[in-house]
C-alpha cells in the first residue's frame, strides 16, 4: 500500500478523494519503473495496445496527434523535445504493471479502469485538461512538473481546431514537481497539466472509472435525464475489502438516479461489465483458451482483463464477474470472498470446485 506521509489513509479518503488534488511524496519508496523507455516504445508498435503520440506545447499553442500502432521509423523522425507517447491498458498484458494495482486497493478494485503509461521527451505534455474520473499519477522515471487548477473546467473552455481536448483558459493554483515514487492524485473535474523536466520521463496513470447517470438509466431501460451527472463515491472505509460493494455505494446510486429501489443484481453487474474493447479481447482469450489439467498447489489468478465484485444481499453472497452473476452455489462463502479480494487461488481439495467452475469460464489462468 502507498505511504501517505503526513496524513493518514482515512484522512485521504475523507478529505481528498474526489475533492481536491494531493502530492504524495515518496509514496512508493525506491520505486523503479516496470518498463524502460524502449519497452514502452515497443508496446506502441503492437496492435494489442491503443497508443498515441502527442506533439506540441502551450508555448507553441500548436498540437498534433498520431495514433498507433507505430513502427520504429516514427521515433527516428520525432523532434528532440516536446512530444509524448501514450500507451493505454498496459496492465492487461504486463504482469509487473498489473501487480502494481494492488498498491491502491484501499479504493475498491471494481472502481479501477486501467493503467496508461506515458513516455515524454523534455518539455513533453498533452496540454492542460480535466477529466471526469479519478487518477493517481505515479512517477516512474525522470521528473515531471504538475500544475493544477479548479477554474474554467467546462466543455466550452477548449481550444478549437485541435485534435485534443486542451483547455483554452487555464489558471494555475498549485505547482508541484514529482520524481520517481512520488504520486499526484487528481480528482474529477480538476484541471491538470504535466510537463516533462527531463529527456526521459515515464509516468504511470492509474485511472478509475466514472459512472454517468444516463448510462445507468439506459441500462435500467429508464428515461434519460436532461443533464448528465456522474456518480459520486461514498466516503470509503479503510477496512473495506477490494472487491466488496458496500450498501453506501448502492445508496449513492439511488440518489443519483432519483429512484427508491434498484434491482438486486443491477449495480454489481453494471460496475463489473467490461467495456466493448475489453470484451472483445476477453472473447479472444476464451476462444483460444486450451483447458490444462489442474494440479494441487498450483497458483492461479483471475485474468487481468476481468472485473470481479461481491455483495451481501439479504445476508446471501452474490458475486459478479464481467457483468454477470457468478454461480457460487455449493461453495463456501469464505473461499469465494477470499478469491474475489485477492484475485488468486492456490489449488487444494477445499477450493477445487471453485477452481473448476472458474476454469470452465476461462476466468483464471495459471500463474507463472
Amino acid at each position: 500500500m502507498i505511504h501517505f506521509g503526513h496524513i493518514s489513509k482515512q484522512q485521504f479518503l475523507e478529505e481528498y478523494w474526489q475533492k481536491k488534488p494531493l502530492l504524495i511524496k515518496n509514496a512508493l519508496p525506491k520505486f523503479i519503473s516496470p518498463l524502460s523507455p524502449n519497452e514502452v516504445a515497443g508496446l506502441s508498435c503492437e496492435e494489442e495496445f491503443e497508443s498515441r503520440i502527442v506533439t506540441g506545447s502551450t508555448l507553441m499553442n500548436k498540437w498534433s496527434l498520431e495514433e498507433g500502432p507505430f513502427d520504429d521509423k516514427i521515433f527516428e523522425q520525432l523532434p528532440n523535445n516536446k512530444w509524448t507517447l501514450l500507451v493505454q491498458g498496459v496492465d492487461r498484458y504486463i504482469s509487473e504493471v498489473h501487480q502494481l494495482i494492488s498498491e491502491f486497493d484501499f479504493i475498491p478494485r471494481w472502481r479501477f479502469d486501467d493503467v496508461m503509461i506515458s513516455f515524454a521527451a523534455l518539455g513533453g505534455s498533452v496540454g492542460p485538461h480535466y477529466d471526469h474520473y479519478d487518477v493517481f499519477l505515479l512517477q516512474g522515471l525522470g521528473r515531471r512538473q504538475w500544475i493544477t487548477g479548479t477554474s474554467n473546467c467546462n466543455p466550452e473552455n477548449y481550444l478549437k481546431d485541435t485534435p485534443l481536448r486542451i483547455m483554452k483558459k487555464f489558471i494555475k493554483e498549485t505547482t508541484w514537481e514529482a520524481g520517481p515514487g512520488d504520486i499526484v492524485y487528481i480528482p474529477p473535474q480538476v484541471a491538470h497539466h504535466g510537463i516533462s523536466l527531463d529527456d526521459e520521463c515515464i509516468t504511470l496513470s492509474i485511472g478509475y472509472r466514472s459512472y454517468l447517470n444516463n448510462e445507468m438509466l439506459s441500462a435500467l431501460e429508464l428515461p434519460n435525464n436532461k443533464n448528465d451527472a456522474y456518480l459520486k463515491d461514498p466516503v470509503w472505509e479503510v477496512s473495506i475489502n477490494p472487491a466488496e460493494i458496500p450498501q453506501s455505494a448502492i445508496d449513492q446510486s439511488k440518489i443519483l438516479l432519483s429512484i427508491n429501489k434498484l434491482p438486486e443484481d443491477f449495480f454489481g453487474c453494471f460496475v463489473t461489465k467490461l467495456d466493448p474493447e475489453d470484451e472483445k479481447k476477453f472473447n479472444e482469450v476464451r476462444a483460444y483458451n486450451a483447458q490444462e489439467e489442474m494440479e494441487e498447489f498450483d497458483l492461479y489468478h483471475l485474468h487481468p482483463i476481468c472485473k470481479v465484485a461481491y455483495q451481501f444481499i439479504n445476508k446471501e453472497l452474490r458475486v459478479f464477474i464481467n457483468g454477470e452473476v457468478f454461480n457460487s452455489r455449493g461453495i463456501d462463502d469464505d473461499l469465494v470472498v477470499s478469491f474475489s479480494n485477492t484475485r488468486k487461488l492456490k489449488l487444494d481439495n477445499k477450493n477445487k470446485v471453485l477452481a473448476l467452475r472458474l476454469t470452465s469460464l476461462s476466468l483464471i489462468e495459471k500463474s507463472q
